[in-house]
């Protein structure tokens, strides 16, 4: 990958112990940058996994972890003031939608205070590029698909998705104020290995070996399932590691890219190829115990990317099957939790 046109080779990346952050910082890594990883390693899910994802980094002689919570604006401040990074990737936010119901604080604190404090440190410190992650949730329940990135987005069905809308809305200003090229990600229900815990597949999973019946929340509709737009951790760092080096150059220079697998699939397909992976896995026949729930307050029927923008952008679609994804995510959960 060619970073040649920034002229740097510094990369800050915010929630580094998180899912993607992790990712992404193993792959720029990898690719010979050096990059400045912080987190605030809050205990939302399971630390030790995060802890566990920080000691691969920290194998790397190119990576520099700090403990910071960018929703402390001195703690932020220090940072850009020691290391001066030219890219800034922001990952660091408070996660899930349902768990904005019950924490709304955490939201408000890391998605929109800590976001504005990322950005006012880009302004003083005049970086190249903030890539920065938004999410599918944005586009309630819009009817229309595939989403795209022109739709109507004013309407949010949870505070998580309105934090992240809130995002968009300042980095829009802050690129048409203080000229600072930035790009938004809409990321669509990624998974993968080392994954969170709160998403439904690693929960899931988690039932089955504490033999717990799993709930799915789609009224038991089948005819009229859920359907998401699954999209694999080596996809999402493929679009994010392209997207780098080509900041907007618009006279506004502030860009939103969906960035999703295009190829939504049934709640219970996904269930399905679970349950296959598993069985691959253990060399067994393997399915859940299924109680089905209403929809919960927050969660949308469907999301379904347009991924045409970023494709012209960079030239990437994702490729990995849910099939594969899934493989590769029970294979990981398995070795790691020694559950056979």
């Amino acid at each position: 990958m060619c970073y040649s046109q920034l002229n740097e080779t510094k990369i800050l990346v915010t929630g580094s112990a998180g899912f993607i952050g992790f990712f992404l910082t193993k792959r720029l890594l990898e690719d010979g940058l050096e990059v400045i990883g912080i987190d605030n390693l809050n205990d939302y899910y399971d630390v030790n996994l995060k802890k566990d994802r920080l000691k691969i980094l920290e194998q790397y002689d190119g990576f520099n972890f700090l403990k910071c919570d960018i929703s402390v604006s001195e703690e932020v401040i220090k940072v850009f003031k020691k290391e001066k990074p030219k890219v800034v990737i922001n990952l660091a936010a408070q996660a899930g939608v349902r768990y904005s119901l019950e924490n709304p604080d955490a939201y408000i604190q890391s998605n929109i205070v800590g976001f504005h404090n990322i950005v006012e440190a880009c302004k003083n410190y005049a970086v190249k590029h903030l890539i920065y992650a938004s999410s599918s949730s944005v586009y309630g329940a819009n009817k229309k698909v595939p989403f795209e990135e022109t739709d109507f987005v004013d309407q949010p069905v949870s505070l998580y998705a309105a934090t992240k809308k809130s995002n968009e809305l300042i980095a829009h200003t802050y690129s048409h104020l203080y000229d600072i090229p930035s790009s938004g990600l809409r990321f669509f229900t990624v998974y993968g290995p080392m994954g969170r815990p709160d998403m439904a597949y690693f929960g899931f999973t988690n039932k089955l070996f504490n033999e717990e019946p799993i709930k799915i929340f789609n009224n038991g509709d089948f005819k009229n399932d859920l359907y998401r737009d699954f999209t694999y951790i080596d996809d999402i760092v493929e679009g994010i590691v392209r997207l780098i080096p080509k900041p907007p150059t618009e006279k506004v220079k502030h860009r939103v890219y969906n960035i999703g697998n295009n190829k939504p699939i049934k709640l219970m397909k996904f269930i399905t190829s679970l349950e296959e992976a598993l069985s691959n896995k253990l060399n067994k026949e393997v399915r859940f115990e299924k109680h089905f729930e209403p929809m919960q307050p927050g969660d949308v029927p469907a999301t379904y990317a347009s991924t045409d923008k970023l494709y012209n952008a960079v030239g990437f679609k994702p490729t990995i099957s849910i099939e594969e994804g899934l493989q590769n995510f029970v294979d990981w959960y398995v070795d790691y939790y020694k559950s056979v």
